[in-house]
């Protein structure tokens, strides 16, 4: 398997360092509001990874997401809305967590906190190691790290060194590349913020030494396989958590950076709550359009390309997916056939083509393109009654095992299971039906299949009774 690797910018090939395990930590949700699509084309992007190196490479994953839940906007959102921190965050936690299901995210092995008391003591173990190191200094109750003693500092984002201010101190979470200085670990708390002292005096941590400490808590020894992020996080974020755990540790801190592209708007402009041009998965759901149609807009695009979002391509994409959910259902409706010269080679070819694709770099888009060439010649083969039970039964099977990695037919079929009214309200209007066409009132029979159509319900009769599908 080959990844891009953002500390080489070039693709490598990739096997995990011990034990068959790939240890891979993604930077999760900072949970001061709910997240928008463009957080979770990142999530999806890592989930991607996640089921092309358990379903397709073979090998185990340990995946690592975090949830900073102490920062600068978290502690302000919290005082904003006059709730306790770990109250307020919780509230975010679940809505990602609801989101995440949603659009069928694998859950990772491991979603710490940044507050768990463990993860904290983590923190202030780390930050004693950088003291003893010589990589630190504090300043007015707060405890710096000093860029000057780590002469690779920089690496990640590729920073010109003569352009870094030692000696400089910034104390907020998030600043430019150009303004590259020393950056606080350890925060001197304000008298109405949260507080915690677990070594190395009383304060709160910065946004940066969390990850370095969660990843390596929970997946060390340095170095972890894989980091994973958003592109906006290479710097200042990534570039820190890299100087933190190499300097505490003295050894390399992930062999690979895994960055994904941003989402923007159809202006061009990227989707970020700063700007408040954001959609959560909860806004699109109630737009009427389904959490398949989102998954597969989302995924369309090779995750180091820029993905332009619009209502047009989230309608393209509901027509996909449609299309190879309707293929799929004609391939469970086969009953015999001549026999489909060669199939079996074909889907060969195919399965093979499915699995290179996402072996280089989880080319996705290629991937895809494997699936719906198959999809057409399975189609072409149905309508000339050539395929036969057998030679369906191996294309569904294609499709599903295609599926362990992409995800979107699993959620097509929950979507179809469940109808878009409560099932008991529905089950009583079916009977209502029922009743009015057995009194011969046809007008309320026709009143009441209007109505659930308006509300996305097709009744279909037939000899046996009355069944309801999707609209």
């Amino acid at each position: 398997m080959r990844l891009y690797n953002t500390l080489s910018r070039q693709e490598e090939e990739f096997v995990p360092q011990r034990d068959g395990v790939v240890r891979m930590y993604a930077c999760g949700l900072t949970v001061y509001a709910r997240g928008h699509i463009g957080n979770f084309r990142t999530f999806l992007a890592v989930d991607l990874l996640r089921r092309t190196l358990r379903h397709v490479a073979g090998f185990t994953v340990h995946h690592v997401t975090n949830f900073t839940d102490v920062d600068d906007k978290t502690i302000a959102e919290s005082q904003k809305a006059g709730v306790p921190l770990r109250e307020y965050t919780t509230r975010y936690i679940d809505a990602f967590r609801e989101d995440a299901t949603a659009l069928g995210l694998e859950p990772a092995e491991d979603t710490p906190r940044a507050t768990d008391q463990e993860n904290m003591v983590a923190m202030a173990d780390m930050i004693a190691s950088l003291e003893e190191r010589g990589h630190t200094y504090r300043s007015d109750g707060s405890i710096y790290f000093k860029i000057s003693t780590l002469p690779r500092y920089g690496q990640l984002a590729r920073l010109d060194q003569a352009g870094m201010i030692s000696g400089a101190r910034v104390d907020s979470d998030k600043y430019e590349k150009e303004d590259a200085r020393d950056f606080v670990l350890w925060k001197a708390t304000k008298p109405d913020e949260p507080t915690w002292d677990c070594g190395v005096g009383p304060g709160r941590p910065g946004w940066h030494i969390e990850c370095s400490a969660m990843a390596l808590r929970l997946l060390g020894p340095a170095p972890i396989d894989i980091h994973c992020g958003g592109v906006d996080l290479i710097f200042p974020h990534h570039e820190n958590e890299i100087a933190q755990a190499e300097g505490a540790t003295g050894v390399q801190f992930s062999r690979f950076w895994y960055h994904v592209e941003h989402l923007l708007m159809d202006d061009g402009e990227k989707m970020s709550k700063s700007v408040g041009n954001v959609f959560t998965i909860r806004d699109i759901l109630d737009q009427g359009y389904r959490a398949s149609a989102l998954r597969y807009l989302l995924i369309s695009v090779h995750y180091r390309k820029q993905l332009r979002y619009s209502w047009a391509t989230l309608q393209q994409a509901e027509e996909a997916v449609k299309r190879l959910y309707d293929c799929i259902g004609r391939l469970e409706r086969v009953k015999h056939g001549s026999g489909a010269d060669g199939w079996e080679a074909r889907l060969d070819a195919a399965r093979s083509d499915f699995h290179d694709k996402l072996q280089a770099d989880v080319n996705v888009p290629g991937a895809l393109g494997a699936v719906f060439e198959l999809l057409r010649e399975a189609n072409a083969a149905i309508d000339a009654g050539t395929l036969t039970r057998a030679q369906a039964d191996a294309t569904l099977a294609f499709f599903d095992d295609g599926d362990k990695v992409l995800g979107v037919i699993a959620l097509r079929r929950q979507e179809e299971a469940a109808p878009p009214i409560p099932q008991d309200e529905l089950d009583a209007l079916m009977e209502a039906r029922v009743q009015a066409r057995r009194m011969r009132n046809f007008a309320e029979a026709d009143r009441i299949r209007t109505d659930l159509d308006a509300r996305g319900v097709i009744l279909e009769d037939s000899a046996t009774g009355t069944i309801w599908k999707r609209k």
